[in-house]
């Protein structure tokens, strides 16, 4: 079926559902575009919690979706490909949390959202990559912390702050791909052009950017500043709003392979599927929802 039928039947089950879309800016540019609101996961967060809708379809990866479930408990929450899970969420587990925090009783937990909902059940506070600093700032100089599971995001954070924390060995894989080289080679390619990153990238890499933010903040940063010339260091999908946004400017990726292919499983024609069959459902268990929400407002709550 061709991509102008597929948005008219989307645009008919969507009415029909009475459903929203929300698709993270890794998507791919067609359903970004089909997409009501796109963002990243601080943003798409609070629209999960503000909206209507009756139904949500979340264009994203799992713990996305379990998110949005958390905080709309009333709501059903689909996603196009019940596959597209996320292998940094995957790198800690509630067990493997629970054995930490009985080892440090005192501790506080921080854990980026970028997670089960099982493992934010166990934690103090959320955050995302776009106010993890605040997140961190707003704790007590003396608790002891530990970030959970993305050490790359926590280093930056530390950096910034200061602070020492205990950072668990998680990573993003597509993020772990750029190299410090590459950047290297990208400047002498692209001479005068700024480098940005996400600060899910390797702290080598990070600290030879000239601005580091969060998918969305990485959008606003290229639109408000003057330069004409980006290098991008975050995954490639965010390259398609900085684009749409700024046609009048160029923007090269760091790399090609700095692709999810997780982010990628979803498409039109699932997210069509996915509302005529009202599946995959993205569903949490009470007892784990009820306790996962509490860290979540707490994130909510700062900003």
């Amino acid at each position: 079926m061709p991509n102008s039928q597929l948005l008219a039947r989307l645009d008919e089950l969507k009415k029909q559902r009475n459903a929203v879309i929300l698709a993270h800016s890794y998507q791919i540019p067609e359903i970004q575009d089909a997409a009501d609101y796109v963002g990243d996961s601080l943003g798409l967060s609070r629209l999960a919690a503000d909206t209507d809708a009756d139904v949500i379809l979340f264009c994203g990866v799992h713990f996305m979706a379990e998110t949005a479930a958390i905080l709309s408990p009333g709501k059903t929450v689909l996603i196009p490909d019940g596959n597209a899970g996320c292998p940094m969420a995957n790198m800690v587990t509630a067990r493997q949390l629970r054995e930490w925090r009985d080892k440090n009783p005192d501790a506080t937990v921080v854990t980026y959202v970028n997670s089960s909902a099982a493992v934010k059940a166990l934690s103090d506070i959320c955050c995302t990559s776009a106010n993890a600093v605040e997140v961190v700032a707003s704790l007590p100089r003396e608790d002891k912390l530990l970030f959970v599971p993305d050490r790359n995001l926590g280093h930056w954070v530390k950096t910034r702050l200061n602070r020492e924390m205990e950072l668990w060995n998680g990573f993003c894989p597509t993020h772990e791909r750029m190299l410090p080289e590459m950047a290297v080679e990208a400047r002498a390619k692209y001479p005068g052009a700024l480098l940005v990153a996400h600060p899910e990238c390797r702290p080598s890499l990070v600290e030879m950017a000239d601005h580091v933010a969060s998918t969305t903040g990485i959008v606003k940063f290229c639109h408000d500043n003057p330069a004409k010339e980006f290098i991008i260091a975050t995954e490639i999908g965010v390259l398609h709003p900085l684009r749409k946004a700024n046609p009048e400017k160029t923007f090269h990726p760091l790399t090609v392979v700095a692709d999810c292919p997780n982010m990628k499983l979803n498409s039109l024609e699932k997210m069509v599927w996915a509302l005529e069959d009202m599946e995959p459902r993205v569903t949490v268990p009470a007892d784990i929802a009820e306790k996962a929400l509490r860290p979540i407002q707490r994130m909510l709550e700062i900003g």
